[in-house]
């Protein structure tokens, strides 16, 4: 086994694999929760507040739960990568089958997509979440939280595992797949154009939102980790977050789309 453990987790890890010791495997969730809670507070982010984090929880402990009992002790592999996996797509899956987004904040959103395109569209440049809230009579805050739910929302589809596979290997896009088709030169030019229009639109947005968005998508530090550093609450690192993601909302909706 090639995870650098201690002594002491060789030793559970030899006796959940050979005997399914309980003991063993109590141990050794209570050691890797913290990679569920890790997932939790990232995906948490992206969800109403309707959605429990006690929910997700139970869905990233079923992925931990499943990551032990497929861990293959022999591969060059850290339990840490393959765990993460699992935990993310366990969880992933059960916001899937639940569909935790409310049929009223799709149909807000629908309404904010299409008051936002007509605004554009009639003062010919990019609108703020401030003026298509003021268009719909309802609060900026209200229209920045329902862009970042359903952003998270078509993220949460294009990872949805094909519906006609019939292997038994149940990683979707979210997991870790193999790799069976190198991709093509067309497709990577594409790909590559849709980061650079992405980057062009995070260079855009203000000095704050710019740094959260860093913070959050390239650093990987949850939203309170993020508040710490910029010495600001939970509650408004979040409010910038979707501030930023209302502004990013073209360059994501076409990024997402291809």
């Amino acid at each position: 086994m090639t995870n650098n453990s201690a002594p002491h987790e060789e030793q559970l890890w030899e006796r959940w694999h050979k005997e399914r010791d309980l003991e063993s495997g109590d141990e050794l969730v209570k050691r890797y929760m913290h990679l569920v809670m890790y997932h939790v507070q990232r995906i948490a982010a992206h969800l109403p507040q309707s959605v429990h984090k006690e929910d997700i929880r139970s869905l990233g402990l079923i992925g931990l739960y499943d990551a032990l009992e497929k861990f293959d002790v022999t591969r060059d592999l850290k339990f840490d990568t393959y765990a993460s996996f699992r935990i993310r797509g366990a969880i992933m899956d059960g916001l899937r089958k639940e569909d935790w987004l409310p049929r009223s904040i799709r149909d807000k959103s629908k309404r904010i997509e299409q008051t936002a395109e007509h605004l554009e569209q009639s003062l010919q440049r990019e609108v703020t979440s401030k003026e298509v809230a003021n268009h719909l009579g309802i609060p900026e805050q209200e229209v920045d939280s329902i862009v970042k739910d359903t952003v998270f929302a078509n993220l949460l589809s294009i990872e949805e595992k094909p519906k006609d596979t019939k292997d038994e290997h149940k990683e979707g896009i979210g997991y870790s797949l193999p790799d069976h088709n190198t991709i093509t030169p067309h497709d990577q030019v594409i790909k590559e154009e849709n980061y650079s229009d992405l980057a062009h639109g995070i260079k855009k947005l203000n000095e704050k939102e710019q740094l959260v968005v860093s913070l959050f998508y390239q650093e990987e530090l949850t939203l309170t980790e993020i508040g710490q550093v910029m010495s600001l609450t939970t509650s408004r690192i979040s409010q910038i977050h979707a501030r930023a993601l209302f502004k990013l909302r073209k360059v994501l909706k076409d990024t997402i789309s291809m």
